[in-house]
């Protein structure tokens, strides 16, 4: 995906008269790779101003953005993050505008330098390890298995799930197929770390090398370590077995749990 598909320039919102005089000048663009449902917006172009990300959304979406908010404030004292420069929650609505984190995503490296995929996954693996590490004791989110299964039930008794979305691997499932195939895995052992939620390569960004920050925390909690590992491995699918291979060996697992791959992979699907 290039850069052209994955945005698109636009005119500027009307948000309100004290933050749109500090946005005059800027240059919108709406991003469209995220799936979350609230419309992001990259503002740029402004001489002497820093580059910044604006999500907006509405009743339910407003909830998640004002749950990022939160855990940017939370998690900014052990990982680099995007700063908040403006909140505002109504009712109905929420707007978040951060700054951007200088550099490429890890899916733009991946595309750009094929030379060098083993050592972005090896950068990967560092910067997941570092997360990981965090003490459990100092995280108030919970985001284990058997909460994300309560919103995912939630979500599908709503009609919310888009089964035309599902992974090649599910494709032409139902979503109760999905689910009924998710809980035969279950019990599992959970092996609780600080995870990300969403740890894929679109939401980690690179800068000489190195991972310099990640984005899109709205789903950071207490979890097992393979809801984050999942994701990761599957978005290394896209480039070759070799690296998801090589994701496990860095990271320090020298016998991956399927189970727990599949069972996150699937749960994954509801959201």
């Amino acid at each position: 995906m290039n850069n052209i598909q994955r945005e698109k320039w636009c005119s500027g919102l009307q948000l309100n008269s004290s933050l749109d005089a500090d946005l005059q000048g800027y240059k919108w663009a709406r991003d469209h790779v995220g799936q979350s449902g609230a419309a992001v917006y990259r503002l740029y172009g402004k001489a002497d101003a820093p580059e910044l990300y604006l999500k907006r959304g509405k009743e339910s979406v407003a909830d998640d953005i004002t749950d990022e908010m939160v855990r940017l404030n939370w998690l900014k004292a052990y990982l680099p993050l995007p700063t908040i420069t403006h909140f505002t929650r109504t009712p109905d609505e929420a707007l978040l505008l951060t700054t951007a984190i200088p550099g490429k995503t890890a899916f733009q490296m991946l595309e750009e330098c094929p030379d060098k995929r083993n050592d972005i996954v090896d950068a990967l693996a560092v910067f997941l390890q570092r997360l990981h590490r965090i003490p459990v004791s100092h995280c108030p989110f919970n985001s284990d298995h058997q909460f994300r299964l309560a919103l995912a039930q939630t979500r599908m008794n709503n009609g919310l799930v888009d089964a035309d979305d599902f992974d090649d691997e599910r494709k032409g499932w139902s979503v109760v197929q999905v689910w009924n195939e998710m809980l035969s895995l279950l019990p599992f052992s959970s092996d609780p770390v600080v995870t990300h939620g969403d740890f894929s390569l679109d939401n980690l960004i690179f800068s000489q090398g190195e991972v310099v920050g990640c984005i899109d925390v709205g789903r950071v909690g207490i979890a097992d370590r393979y809801q984050d590992l999942a994701i990761l491995w599957n978005c290394l699918s896209e480039f070759s077995p070799s690296l998801q291979n090589r994701l496990f060996e860095q990271y320090g697992i020298t016998a991956p749990n399927l189970e727990k791959l599949q069972f996150h992979l699937m749960l994954d699907e509801f959201f």
